[in-house]
């Protein structure tokens, strides 16, 4: 595996000139860290946990959030998987056919599990509509949460997240670009002007 040229950033995550950085490296893993403490408090613990990132950017979140619960409560590290969502979109037959990405479940399953479901962005919230459709075809989780790095506002559907590290209100026009280390090779978030 290359690693990402340190000249600037890989292809595929470029750098919108009309981009303005909202958070960074560090305020993402401050982000992170308070998240993972909500979490906790809120479960009593890390108990039944299983985290499901939802790909691409998700997985990775769900999985540094995963090495932080296990250190705060200084258990194993937690069941982390990831939730494709594809060929449960609303938007199938307007949008270009995207190839599904990989669904991986904890050899522990979700029956009777807390999931929480992991995204870099909550917007419309039609993506995490989709992955409740998917997660419903894999079992019967006890009680489904919701861990999103920003929460952009926007909402299409009654859905809101249960953690949040940013609240970033943007109008429609404006875009969030959300770059990770293991993913992008930098790491960032990004608001970009609308009309560019």
């Amino acid at each position: 595996m290359t690693r990402p040229d340190s000249s600037g950033p890989p292809a595929g995550s470029p750098v919108d000139p009309h981009g303005r950085t909202v958070l960074s490296s560090n305020e993402i893993a401050r982000g992170l860290r308070r998240i993972a403490h909500e979490i906790l408090e809120h479960n009593k613990g890390a108990a039944d946990l299983v985290l499901l990132g939802i790909p691409s950017r998700g997985v990775e979140l769900a999985e540094r959030l995963a090495l932080i619960l296990a250190e705060v409560e200084g258990c194993d590290p937690l069941p982390v998987g990831s939730l494709d969502i594809t060929m449960h979109r609303d938007d199938l037959r307007h949008q270009p056919t995207r190839s599904p990405m990989r669904t991986v479940i904890p050899d522990c399953g979700v029956d009777d599990k807390i999931v929480v479901l992991v995204d870099d962005v909550l917007y419309s919230g039609r993506t995490i509509r989709a992955a409740l459709d998917a997660l419903a075809d894999l079992g019967r989780p006890r009680a489904v949460r919701l861990a999103v790095l920003v929460d952009r506002g926007h909402r299409e559907l009654p859905i809101r997240a249960d953690h949040v590290g940013k609240n970033l209100p943007t109008s429609h026009s404006e875009k969030v670009q959300v770059r990770l280390r293991g993913h992008d090779g930098v790491e960032d978030v990004v608001r970009i002007s609308g009309g560019n």
